[in-house]
Order: C-alpha cells, then structure tokens, then sequence
C-alpha cells in the first residue's frame, strides 16, 4: 500500500463522482469488475492498485475501493502509527462529508483504538460517529492524555445509562472507582434504573456491589420483578419489606401485564395489606385494569372504576373502551371515548368506535353521519365505516406529479450517481446512507421530487418513508407498486393466496427489501425466521433453508406465502387471525381467540400487542389498496367482516385442500 493510492483517488474524484458512463466500456462490465476487486480485497487477497483498469479508477464507486483497501491496512496495523493512518487522514480530508468518508473515519478511530494511539483518536473522534463503545474509548483516551477536567460527570452519565454497557467502558468506571467517585450513592443510582427498565439480572449483579443493608431492598425489587407469584405469596404470609412505593407498583405492574389472572387472585389481600400508601390504591387498580383488559377479561371494567378518573389518561381510555367492546357494554365506550381528550376523540379510531356506539344504542342517523366523515380519511377505519353504509370502500388518490427537470437533476447529482451504482452492485445498506447524504443537500421542492427518483431505483422503503415525511401518502400507484412479480406470482400458485395478500404483507413487512433483517432475526421480503421457514419448505418437500437462502427473493416470498396458508388453515380461514399470527406468533393469536364469535373489527381492537394490532390493521388496507389498483373498485370482502370466533375443530376447506 502506497501513499499514491489515497493521491490518485482525490485527482480524479472530481470525474469519477459525475461518471455516468466509465469511457467506453460498458458499464455492467465496469460494475463486474468493481465488484470482484472490492470482494478479493475484503477477504484479503485483492490485487494491486496497478492492476485496476483506467475505466474501473474512473467508476463513481472507486472511493468505495479505495476506503476498502484502506480499511484493510488499518486490519493489519500493529502497534504505533501507521502508514495506514496517514491514507485515511488524507482520505477523509477528501471525501468528508460523504458516507463513504464518515464510515472509513469509524473504522480508522477502532484502529487507533486498538494499538492505543490515543492523541490521534481524540483527533480523529467525532461524537455524532459514535455508540457507547466508542464513547467510553474516548474517555479512556482522556483519561490516558491525562485530560480530565469534567470527566468525572461524563463517566458518571454513561455509568446510569439503564442497560449493559460494553466491555470497553470497564477501565474508565474503574478510575472513577479507585478516584473514590463511584460510591455505594452512584451504584445504587445505577441499580434501579437498570431495575426501572427491567433488566433484574444485571441489576442483581450490580446491587452485590453494595452493602447487605442497602442491597437488600433493591434484591427484593428484582426477586419481585423475576418471580412474582411466589414473592408476593411469601411477603403476604411473612409481610412486605420496604422496598418503597415506586418498586412495588413497578414490579406489580409487570405481575398484572404478564400474569393477570394470578394477580387478580392475590390483589385483594395486597390492598389489605396496606402497602400501596395513598396514591397507590388507583395506581395498583389501574395496573391490573390494564392487565385484565389486555387479556380480555371482563373483570378489567370493574377495577377500571376502582381507579381515581384524574389517573385514566387517554391510553386507559382506550383500554377501557376497549373492555367495553369486548364485553357488548355500548354507553361505557361511548362514555369512555367522550372522556378523551380532544385530540384523542378526533383520530379515525374513536371516530370509529363513536360511530359503532351510536349505531348500538340506537341513533341510526348520527352513527351514519360519523361515518360518512370518516370514508374519506383513507385508512382501515375509514373502509370499515363504508362497509357500515354498504358502500364500497375505495381509495382517494391524490397524485404527486413528477417534475422531469427536477427528477432528472436530483439523479446526474454526483450522491445520487452512487446511490444508483450501489444498489447495481449490491450494496444497499451503502445505498441508503449515500440516499440520507444526497437528500441532505436538496432544496425542499427537490426532496418531494427526490420520492420520485427512489421509487424509479427501486428503493421502496425510502420513496415511502420520504413520502411519508412529505405528507405524500394518497399516490397509490406510486407508493404501491408490484416488484418481484414472478416470485409473487409462483408463491400465490403453490400457496393458494390472492397474490395481492402476499403484496400486502410483503409492503408491511420489508418495505420490498429482500435484505432486510429485523431484531428478532427475521429475514427478507416476508420478514421469515429459520425456523419458521424450515417448517414451511418441509411442508411443501423443498430443500432445508439456509439464512442466506431467506434473502432470495424467490425463496422467501414461497415460504411466507406457504406459512401464511398454514396459518389460515389452522384459524378457520379467519384473515384477521392468521395475521395477528403472521405478526406475534400463531401461540399468541391462538390465546386471544374468543370464546364466543365477536365482530371482527372488535376482536382485531383488542388485540392486545400494539404492533400487532396496527400491523393486522395495516395490511388490511394494503390489500385493499392493491386491488383497487389493479380491478379499479374494491370487492365487499369477507375477510374483513366475518365474525371471528374460536376454532371449530374441523379442517377448513383450505386445509381440506391441501
């Protein structure tokens, strides 16, 4: 590695960031070749900087190669400074603000760091780079340099975050340690915030740290918090230790959302107790109000009384309309909505639930009035309000038209060249960040503009999440489009779904990415767990997946739709059902199942997760919307008004089918 590396790229970044077209070979040729050399170097075996070709060192991307290459010097640095150092000094100087620069600049501070080249990483830092790791590298880098003027209160800060903190932040919390700053005062500060944001394990381990007095209320927290059935049984045989009030209703909280039907049995004999103090006895109702009403029991509605109305906030409400539904009481939601804030009361949800209340209790005409006023609002409720007037829903399509001038200067803009080069080449997460830098730099008529120009890359997920920053939610045809129509359309045959229900979930789930990766490891166009996809490819006899297999497009959408099929089998052909499943976990819907048949917009309104319930809601209207795209009018489905009701015990004629 050469320092004419790094020169070369800064001569022809000009030329290379305008390239359209690298001279005159083709430019799959020159992506091909781009490819390959940026491959052999990540593994370790890339060739010379001699050997790249005229066209490939003219290529938009080659800042990409040339921070590669440097990158992997940095990897092989040993001690001391490096010749490396100096080419990512130049390299960024060059290339900053660009993301290609910013992320070679994180790369180098982790170097530095490393061979413990502290004056240079303090140089090189950047706050707005870095994550807790990084940060604490930076105190120890400080405190090495013997520059600790105020360091004490940022360590302090980083020692109360509530969550484990990397390995790297050890060294600096012990020279608050052995400053005598990190007493038995900071510690138990640390404690119950890690307690307050539920991670009891760790909190244990960190309340060992101090005395048997001052840990002992704050190990019963935990005890409270990890066995709460067998803690509570012990405190009201032998009586309650003064944890303080705050611990007890946190941990009672927890108990009554997990486990409500066990709290409900032991909640009379805590009050008794009298350990809840003044203000408790409505927290304490109102924590297992909550817990009862999202497990849908009909006790919820009766402790929800029991609770002081100045501690019934507008998600309370909900839940306690919510209750109301579910047990038939129409007046209780029409009441609980009315005590809503104004705010509240005006979203399409309680308009909703206003208007099904009036309808219930006998006010034909004003619950027709309501709903009238909702069709328009473009959403799940707004089509159920039209199904409620026999009417058949449709969209309201508000277009935004493509400026062709505009458009065509957002996409010869040097960021957006390498936005479109990198998805060619397979680098989509780069992708996204060169998008947020070139967007940065637009003018606000070009950044509305900008939704046109990502959907024309095929970068769906930021057409819609910058439409949805612009207020751009009504251009159907340009917000719902149909990629991957072969997979689709193979997945609907073997699977026997609507391939408009597979769009549906695909535009939910990924946003069309086929690499996208969730934090419940969930992959690809159809958000699949391994497991979850194994069992699906076992069923219809195809090859064992790999986790990579998930992020082929092909694959993927196969297996979901499979999955999807499996799960409308197994709940009756009840959509709303199998999507809650699809979403939370087929154990999970199969517990909120009815005993009874309830309306179906009732039962998805108290589904108790909220992702789930938004999620089951939002698909709902994605298909809609697909098909009005595609027939023009939308069908009076169904799916979305059959009652939902426990599983009859009897294959479904999907099952029958299979």
């Amino acid at each position: 590695m050469r320092r004419s590396i790094i020169l070369s790229c800064i001569a022809c970044a000009a030329c290379a960031a305008a390239a359209q077209e690298p001279g005159s070979v083709p430019l799959d040729e020159v992506r091909a070749e781009f490819r390959a050399t940026l491959d052999a170097v990540a593994n370790g075996t890339g060739p010379p900087v001699s050997s790249d070709s005229a066209a490939l060192r003219r290529y938009a991307l080659y800042p990409y190669l040339e921070a590669a290459r440097i990158e992997r010097e940095l990897l092989q640095a040993n001690a001391g400074s490096s010749v490396a150092d100096d080419l990512a000094r130049e390299f960024i100087a060059a290339h900053e603000p660009a993301p290609v620069a910013r992320a070679l600049r994180r790369n180098w501070m982790e170097s530095l760091a490393r061979r413990d080249q502290w004056d240079a990483f303090i140089t090189a830092y950047r706050p707005n780079l870095s994550d807790a790791r990084m940060q604490c590298q930076y105190l120890a880098a400080r405190i090495a340099r013997d520059d600790i003027v105020g360091i004490a209160r940022e360590i302090e800060s980083q020692w109360l975050r509530p969550v484990r903190q990397p390995l790297e932040c050890e060294p600096v919390f012990q020279w608050l340690r052995d400053e005598g700053l990190l007493g038995e005062e900071l510690t138990e500060q640390r404690v119950r915030a890690l307690l307050a944001n539920g991670q009891a394990a760790f909190g244990r381990v960190i309340a060992r740290r101090l005395s048997p007095a001052r840990a002992a209320p704050l190990l019963a927290w935990a005890e409270l918090m990890e066995n709460p059935e067998r803690t509570l049984d012990n405190w009201l045989s032998a009586g309650f230790p003064d944890i303080g009030e705050d611990a007890l209703m946190d941990g009672w909280f927890r108990f009554a959302r997990n486990s409500p039907s066990a709290a409900l049995e032991r909640a009379e004999r805590v009050l008794a107790a009298d350990v809840t103090q003044d203000r408790g006895a409505s927290e304490f109702a109102l924590s297992l109000a909550l817990g009862l009403a999202w497990d849908r029991r009909a006790e919820a509605i009766a402790w929800f009384a029991r609770t002081d109305v100045n501690d019934l906030d507008d998600d309370a409400l909900g839940w306690l309309a919510r209750a109301a539904l579910w047990s038939g009481r129409w007046r209780l939601v029409a009441d609980s909505i009315q005590s809503m804030s104004a705010e509240a009361r005006e979203t399409s949800a309680w308009r909703y639930w206003q208007a099904r209340a009036e309808e219930q209790l006998g006010d034909k005409r004003r619950a027709r009035e309501l709903y009238a006023e909702l069709v328009p609002d473009d959403n799940y409720y707004a089509a159920m309000a039209a199904f409620r007037l026999d009417r058949r829903p449709a969209p309201h399509p508000e277009t935004l038209a493509a400026d062709s001038a505009v458009t065509a200067a957002i996409a010869e803009d040097a960021a957006f060249v390498r936005v479109r080069e990198l998805v060619a080449v397979g680098l989509r997460s780069e992708a996204t960040l060169e998008w947020q830098h070139g967007y940065s730099n637009l003018d606000g008529a070009a950044r509305r503009q900008s939704i046109h120009v990502a959907a024309d890359l095929g970068l769906y997920d930021i057409s819609v999440a910058t439409a949805t920053r612009h207020d751009v939610f009504a251009d159907y045809r340009l917000l719902y489009p149909r990629p991957y129509a072969p997979a689709v359309a193979r997945a609907a045959e073997l699977s026997n779904l609507h391939g408009l229900l597979i769009y549906a979930v695909i535009r939910q789930e990924s946003l069309y990415r086929s690499d996208a990766t969730s934090d419940r490891n969930a992959f690809g166009l159809m958000q699949l767990q391994l497991g979850t996809a194994r069992s699906a490819a076992s069923q219809l006899q195809l090859p064992r997946p790999r986790r990579t297999d998930l992020f082929e497009p092909e694959t993927n959408v196969m297996l979901g739709a499979a999955h999807l099929n499996t799960l409308l089998a197994r709940f009756d052909d009840q959509l709303p059902v199998a999507l809650a499943g699809y979403n939370a976990g087929p154990q999970a819907a199969q517990r909120w199942l009815p005993e009874r048949a309830l309306d179906a917009d009732i039962w998805i309104e108290n589904i108790p997760y909220n992702e789930t319930r938004a999620y089951v809601r939002r698909v709902l209207w994605h298909r809609l919307v697909f098909e009005w795209l595609e027939n023009g009018r939308v069908e009076k489905s169904d799916d979305w008004l059959q009652p939902v009701g426990p599983i009859r015990g009897n294959l479904s004629a999907r099952a029958r089918a299979r």
